[in-house]
């Protein structure tokens, strides 16, 4: 389980989060909504080791992660999928995938991959850079598959993509969650996220103002009663 616990955080003198608590078990998906600017994130950096809170902690299957570099956070299976294409555009698909897995089981993690995003398996000897943008975001969800992670944080992965190719990222994400991974989104396409979560987190202002059963909020207007647009 992820568990993020009293957690205030910011950037310079600048407060953003503010005593926010939430917990994502194992083999679930958590969706977290917000108005721009509400914090989402912030706090997926604090959860993946990027940004260290001013206080509370941060902690997977009980194991205290708070205040230890990124790259260690990285160690444990927690994987951030950042907005936008964050890969490496000049090396193929093959080679991307190959920097983020276990030298001992490397073909097997690519193939876990592929398994996963299959749409990547006819662009495996092609720069990442050649491909569309909609195939590098499948290539950046794949890299994170490929480490068999325990934790995925998604940060408006579906931005600006064809609706088709948001079928697949989502049919990746329900994978994930069945192979044990926990999964907390930050999603545009609220409807879509709700159908595939468990729970809901909703922040407003840096500070979480409703957490329950996806199933509560799923026939309600979010964005009037909790968002705020």
């Amino acid at each position: 389980m992820l568990r993020l616990d009293g957690i205030d955080a910011g950037y310079g003198g600048f407060s953003v989060l503010r005593s926010v608590s939430l917990d994502v078990p194992a083999g679930t998906v958590a969706c977290l909504l917000g108005a721009n600017g509400a914090g989402k994130t912030t706090l997926l950096r604090v959860a993946a080791g990027q940004l260290r809170p001013r206080s509370g902690s941060v902690s997977l299957d009980g194991v205290e992660l708070t205040g230890r570099p990124a790259h260690a956070f990285a160690r444990t299976g927690i994987c951030l999928v950042p907005e936008g294409r964050s890969v490496f555009r000049a090396l193929t698909v093959r080679d991307n995938l190959r920097l983020f897995t276990d030298r001992n089981a490397g073909e097997d993690d690519i193939a876990a991959a592929l398994d996963a995003l299959p749409r990547l398996k006819r662009h495996l000897d092609r720069p990442a850079g050649a491909l569309s943008g909609g195939e590098q975001q499948m290539l950046g969800l794949a890299r994170a598959v490929a480490r068999r992670p325990r934790v995925v944080l998604l940060d408006e992965v579906s931005m600006g993509l064809a609706p088709r190719v948001i079928d697949e990222l989502f049919a990746a994400f329900a994978s994930l969650a069945a192979d044990g991974a926990a999964l907390l989104i930050v999603e545009q396409y609220v409807s879509r996220a709700l159908e595939l979560s468990e729970y809901v987190y909703v922040l407003t202002r840096g500070q979480v103002t409703f957490a329950g059963d996806a199933g509560e909020v799923a026939g309600e207007d979010l964005f009037a009663r909790y968002v705020g647009l």
